[in-house]
């Protein structure tokens, strides 16, 4: 009888960052505010020659990479099928459905390729970048990725990415 393979999880917590955003639902946008974000990644698959599953510390460093680019900055969502955004003069113009208009400095936004700045696209955004990594990217024996968001106490969201095997 063929022994089944074994499976490892690897996790790593306690990443934060903190940004401001709005969330756009219901055919509005919520008013502009911030969480202190916590973040956790966990990378699951088979022992690698060494006998681990990714470095603990190479996945932190990479997760607090990730999270610095997000840190003390205006979260933007691009894809917004709400927003009207105009980058002008060093500047993002944002007017929302309500006819609030706000003028950021560009040094001050990150302007994610995602459609809402909720903790689920979040987590999908950090988790596909932490997926495309080197360490993991390279790595034949990692099955998959997930990554939590926290915005708060008692609130996360999470993201699972399978990982597709090198040819």
């Amino acid at each position: 009888m063929a022994q089944k393979e074994e499976r490892y999880e690897v996790r790593v917590e306690g990443v934060q960052f903190a940004a401001a955003h709005f969330a756009t639902f219901g055919g509005e946008c919520e008013p502009l505010h911030g969480h202190s974000y916590s973040v956790a990644a966990q990378v699951d698959g088979t022992l690698s020659t060494e006998s681990w599953v990714v470095d603990f510390v190479k996945l932190k460093s990479i997760l607090r990479g990730l999270c610095h680019t997000l840190d003390h900055r205006f979260m933007l969502q691009l894809n917004s099928r709400l927003l009207k955004i105009e980058a002008i003069d060093g500047c993002w113009r944002i007017e929302t459905p309500q006819g609030r208009r706000y003028i950021f400095p560009e040094a001050d936004v990150v302007a994610l390729p995602i459609d809402n700045t909720t903790a689920e696209r979040l987590a999908e955004w950090l988790c596909i970048r932490l997926q495309e990594a080197s360490l993991i990217r390279e790595a034949g024996n990692v099955e998959s990725v997930l990554v939590e968001v926290w915005e708060g106490p008692g609130q996360r969201a999470s993201y699972h990415l399978e990982c597709l095997p090198l040819d």
